[in-house]
């Protein structure tokens, strides 16, 4: 059931999507994005503030401002960075995050050097031509045999200084956005920039509704949730965290691409109780198409901010996605219902 009539902001949702995407942002790397980030936000009539860490928080105040929730969700996406320059040229790496590195063979990617210019390159094997290495379709996709080609006239190593490329340098590599006519979101990136986009369309709904929330809520950017420490820091004031983030599809899981994905526990342990509770009532109550899973190999912003020593309850919920950490892909249905969860959670009322 569409609760708040989500359907009516679908292009909102995915022209959102679409920008954010579009800005390179592994963890560490996420200037650009969390300025669009907050320009949309402030656009929206909504208080942005950046803390020291770079994460961003969106205030809204509450129809009782005595305790603060607060919804996380993260703009910071896997990429990699240059560990050396080879030789002859080309660039090692290292990853940034937990790509699945054989997905990464023959993508483009662009390289950021740290004085502000951009060049574009190829992720490849160095194996890479089949009429020339035997072992070019079994040659293991690794950071230890795979390099970066540079889309420049470069023959060493001191060609490459000479771009201003160095060790350290962003490797982002293309998240190849895509919505289709029959309603699929397929992007690499989906986890979890396409729970940013539902954050910001349920920004969006409340201002052009007039839905306040329960309790005051501050949204969380998180910048640094793929390298396991987002919201490690959190603002004082918060007694409840709701990680949004992509929820799991395979083995025996339950959750489709268009479910709104509840989790009962992950590698870090189980969630509250009486938050999970809540979600599912909430979930069934209003009809939501919704899945409750355990995710085996996954963390989130919660246990950042457990292990940050917090004294929260948290929960976690978010749109199922296939593929994650490859060419992943989810529904506009799942979007949906996860935007209305939100939405619900948060008490707001027609």
């Amino acid at each position: 059931m569409d609760v708040f009539q989500v359907a009516n902001y679908k292009e909102y949702l995915f022209d959102t999507a679409k920008t954010i995407f579009g800005i390179d942002s592994p963890s560490g790397y996420y200037h650009a994005v969390v300025k669009e980030v907050e320009k949309i936000a402030t656009g929206l009539g909504y208080k942005f503030e950046q803390i020291e860490k770079g994460c961003g928080i969106i205030t809204i105040d509450g129809e009782d401002n005595s305790k603060t929730v607060m919804l996380s969700a993260h703009v910071d996406t896997l990429g990699l960075m240059v560990r050396s320059i080879t030789s002859d040229g080309n660039l090692k790496f290292t990853k940034v995050g937990g790509p699945i590195m054989p997905t990464l063979d023959g993508e483009y990617c662009r390289i950021h050097t740290r004085d502000g210019r951009v060049y574009t390159g190829t992720i490849i094997s160095e194996s890479p031509a089949v009429h020339v290495h035997p072992d070019a379709s079994t040659r293991t996709r690794d950071e230890d045999n795979m390099i970066v080609r540079i889309d420049e006239q470069v023959h060493n190593k001191e060609d490459v200084l000479n771009l201003g490329i160095q060790v350290g340098d962003y490797i982002c590599y293309d998240p190849k956005t895509v919505v289709t006519e029959s309603g699929f979101l397929k992007s690499r990136f989906i986890d979890d920039k396409g729970s940013v986009a539902c954050l910001l369309t349920a920004l969006k709904i409340m201002k052009e509704q007039g839905l306040k929330p329960q309790y005051k809520t501050k949204f969380f950017i998180s910048v640094f949730e793929e390298v396991g420490h987002g919201a490690s820091y959190i603002p004082s004031d918060v007694s409840e965290i709701l990680a949004v983030d992509m929820g799991c599809i395979g083995l025996d899981l339950t959750c489709t691409e268009y479910d709104v994905s509840i989790c009962a526990k992950d590698s870090g342990g189980p969630y509250d109780y009486d938050m999970t509770s809540k979600l599912i009532e909430l979930a069934k109550e209003n009809g939501l198409k919704y899945a409750v899973d355990i995710y085996p190999r996954y963390s989130s912003d919660v246990g950042a901010a457990l292990h940050g020593g917090h004294n929260i309850k948290g929960g976690l919920i978010g749109p199922g996605v296939h593929a994650s950490h490859g060419m992943e892909r989810t529904h506009y249905s799942a979007l949906e219902n996860s935007i209305n969860l939100i939405l619900l959670y948060l008490g707001c009322k027609k």
